[in-house]
């Protein structure tokens, strides 16, 4: 449960697990395998992934993944009130695609593991072709069903149910020029914050002048995002995409997300580079010192609950050792990759207590990380 801040991570890197099947099409057979790392702020995150693929017949698909995360961590959150700890977090999905006629609807399962934390979650949607292909339009739904818990405290349990509702609609504008448009929203109801994690407050009684208390989240939250993506196609193969995204919650806040990619075939390689901005307005109960012990009904000093900004540079190469005008045995494509994101985070209200300065002389956090991923495609 302490690595909540970093499980969307986990998220991106295995959307390939869960992604519902563009319409009409089904699945391409295909094994993948990953290696990952996370590093930056006083954490590392590790670990493997293997992803296979399989078409039964001429209409039902089958995906399996398996992933772990092997988590170390001394961050800003964990070293100020907290012991540094190393956690490992297994997480594995089911899923099936069934094609009929210009339908696909697919099913998908994940459940994943933490010596603290249980999540399930079950997904379904269905995308339809209309308008001679031009048009596919996806409806979705996912049911998340989280147990919480505290690894000092084995009489914890708390839970946490999620429901997200999502449109899609992706058009084929020109011959080279495809956009989607995405709406969702998502539900949360129940123990919505980290056990562990605690707020400050201004105590005169203590040398620090300022003492500690567990922080209390509301127990719902509602979000609403809308995002818009467009990929153009040059001439000479290369391809630009642009995208963004507009997020906004019940808890007043309120982000905006903007990236633009550039994709290079050159001979068996591919290159991409992306450049992504983030800014987002803070919770309304956060606060990075409160006045008095239990000054507000709810109070929270999560780091990603304060204003921010992000900046992100990735560069990714791909090279194809398998033509897929030649295969190899079996092997009909195969691709090795790799990827490396560069993040940087300004956090705007959120103090660095670490620098062991005097209260109202504490600099702003700041976070550099790297996510590196390795991995290897297969089609057979």
């Amino acid at each position: 449960m302490r690595v909540g801040a970093f499980r969307g991570l986990t998220v991106l890197l295995l959307s390939l697990a869960t992604a519902p099947a563009f319409a009409g099409v089904l699945p391409e057979d295909r094994g993948d395998a990953l290696y990952h790392r996370y590093e930056g702020g006083g954490v590392e995150i590790d670990g493997p992934s293997v992803l296979v693929r399989k078409q039964v017949g001429k209409s039902t698909s089958f995906v399996g993944n398996y992933y772990v995360d092997y988590v170390s961590s001394a961050s800003v959150d964990v070293v100020t009130t907290a012991s540094p700890y190393t956690e490992e977090r297994e997480q594995w999905s089911l899923g099936m695609d069934y094609l009929r006629g210009n339908t696909t609807m697919s099913l998908n399962y994940v459940s994943s593991v933490e010596s603290d934390f249980d999540a399930t979650t079950y997904s379904f949607s269905v995308s339809q072709d209309m308008f001679g292909d031009l048009t596919t339009l996806t409806l979705s739904y996912a049911y998340g069903d989280d147990i919480v818990g505290r690894s000092d405290d084995p009489s914890f349990r708390a839970e946490n149910k999620r429901q997200q509702y999502g449109v899609g609609l992706t058009q084929i504008l020109t011959r080279n020029l495809i956009a989607a448009l995405n709406v969702e929203t998502v539900t949360d109801e129940g123990f919505l914050n980290n056990p562990y994690r605690s707020v400050r407050y201004a105590d005169s009684n203590v040398p620090l002048g300022y003492s500690y208390e567990p922080e209390l989240y509301p127990r719902t939250r509602t979000s609403n995002a809308v995002g818009l993506r467009a990929r153009y196609f040059l001439p000479y193969r290369a391809a630009l995409e642009a995208e963004y995204r507009f997020f906004t919650d019940t808890w007043d806040i309120q982000a905006h997300t903007g990236s633009l990619t550039y994709v290079h075939p050159w001979g068996p390689f591919t290159f991409e580079v992306k450049g992504r901005y983030h800014t987002q307005t803070g919770a309304h109960f956060f606060a990075d010192i409160f006045p008095r012990a239990q000054a507000t009904n709810f109070r929270g000093r999560d780091k990603e609950l304060s204003p921010l900004t992000s900046t992100t540079l990735k560069l990714k190469v791909g090279y194809s050792f398998i033509d897929e005008n030649r295969g190899w045995s079996i092997f009909k494509k195969g691709t090795l990759n790799a990827s490396i994101d560069m993040l940087s985070v300004d956090y705007d209200e959120f103090s660095d207590l670490t620098t062991g300065a005097a209260l109202g002389e504490e600099p702003l956090y700041h976070l550099d990380a790297n996510v590196i991923q390795l991995f290897i495609s297969l089609w057979y």
